[in-house]
């Protein structure tokens, strides 16, 4: 089921009006081709366009279709790997590069919002909640690290100051950053589109590309036209496909899920999230949930490596819910939704180019709100020639996902360890 061209959740119903794009008939010609119409490509789109630069946008859908318009709206700081794990992989000097970037990530959110004046309902505030005892000391061991590398306002809350913020005794406690927070995914994704093309980027919808070439001089085809472009940037993450062959492997889509509530009304939502931070549970399998704007509980979670989207969605997450706010079992259930993010195998972002003049940048691993935005950018620097950051981020190695055509089952198993871990920790 469709809303406006997207498929029916929260966001589709609250979006804010957006401009509809041609699809792209015929073939032209364009400084940059980006395939992919998410935060990554617009956010390319937006800082190549404020340089000058003659941008076309490719879309199979409608902007903001995939991940971006559908995600729990979460701004993450930094990356799923902690700086130890990453300065082992490509050096401290770099690993200093990657949290300069991850701390960049989120200002450059609120600058685009202020900047071109994005109504997407920007908070901040975030709570990262200890599922167990025995998650507390790592909790606070990221403290320690944030608060060494510079991070202002964090603070550990015990499990009665926790009880004081939110209504629930499932946690044993908190970590609270006031440098993240959380949005309105889509109405974000269409105020990109919109001072994209305010700058004079073109973007095409509706208009699935077929092939890409990218070696040598660049070119993405469609059904019914093609771009021939000086670079090419691709930007589809999980839902790029097999378009990228080397790309395909080193990539996994992964689902999942948020159900969504009817409004509760101010008193109820805070004394559900008292100060209305978005909230993360410490499970690998995780749980994250925040308030909307007209106070309805948006509650995610439920990572699925199969591909395939549970029968009933509301009987799935419903009682997932109910686990942390058992007082929600008499409040409606307006919307449940299902998306597709990537992973890679080490969790961290995958970087690079194809060719001398195709980059990309996906497999976000659940930072994706953050992360992509900023390595749109960085992707727009290398392309104007300042390509030291965008290098620095490429240096890690991503291996393909063992199994070949099993790859999915064997990642099935793998969750089934974790969640068994997840029990057990």
């Amino acid at each position: 089921m469709t809303l406006n061209g997207h498929p029916d959740s929260y966001y589709a119903a609250s979006a804010n009006s957006a401009a509809e794009h041609p699809q792209l008939l015929g073939d032209e010609l364009a400084d940059v081709c980006i395939v992919g119409a998410g935060f990554t490509g617009l956010s390319a789109a937006l800082e190549l366009s404020e340089r000058g630069y003659d941008v076309c946008v490719i879309e199979a859908e409608r902007v903001g279709w995939g991940a971006s318009g559908r995600n729990g709206g979460q701004i993450c700081s930094a990356y799923n790997r902690g700086q130890d794990a990453i300065a082992g992989m490509v050096g401290g000097d770099a690993a200093n590069v990657f949290w300069e970037v991850s701390e960049q990530a989120k200002e450059l959110i609120s600058e685009r919002v202020e900047k071109y004046k994005i109504d997407c309902d920007l908070t901040w505030g975030y709570l990262h909640c200890a599922s167990k005892p025995s998650h507390l000391p790592g909790l606070e061991e990221t403290r320690n690290a944030w608060e060494a590398a510079g991070v202002a306002g964090l603070e550990m809350f015990d499990r009665e100051a926790l009880r004081d913020r939110l209504g629930t005794s499932v946690y044993h406690g908190a970590l609270r950053e006031t440098g993240a927070g959380h949005l309105h995914p889509l109405n974000y994704a269409l105020g990109l589109s919109d001072a994209a093309v305010s700058n004079g980027a073109r973007i095409y919808e509706n208009s699935p590309v077929t092939r890409v070439v990218a070696e040598g001089e660049p070119v993405v085809e469609t059904a019914r036209g093609s771009v021939r472009a000086k670079y090419l940037i691709l930007a589809g993450n999980a839902y790029l496909g097999n378009l990228a062959k080397p790309l395909f492997h080193r990539i996994m889509p992964v689902s999942s899920f948020i159900v969504a509530t009817e409004p509760l009304g101010e008193n109820r939502a805070r004394g559900l999230i008292r100060d209305n931070e978005a909230v993360c549970n410490s499970l690998f399998i995780v749980d994250y949930y925040r308030l909307s704007a007209d106070n309805r509980m948006l509650f995610g979670g439920r990572a699925n490596y199969t591909g395939h989207e549970p029968r009933d969605l509301f009987a799935d997450m419903g009682p997932r819910m109910l686990k942390v706010f058992p007082q929600l079992g008499d409040a409606r259930l307006d919307y449940a939704w299902g998306g597709t993010l990537g992973i890679t195998i080490n969790r961290l972002p995958h970087v690079g180019r194809l060719g001398e003049n195709t980059l990309f940048a996906h497999g976000y691993c659940g930072h994706g709100v953050a992360l992509s935005g900023m390595c749109g950018k960085l992707m727009a620097e290398a392309i104007a020639g300042t390509a030291e950051r965008f290098d620095v981020m490429s240096r890690i190695q991503h291996q393909p996902f063992p199994g070949g055509p099993v790859r999915v089952p064997m990642l099935a198993l793998g969750m089934m360890y974790y969640r068994i871990r997840d029990i057990l920790s």
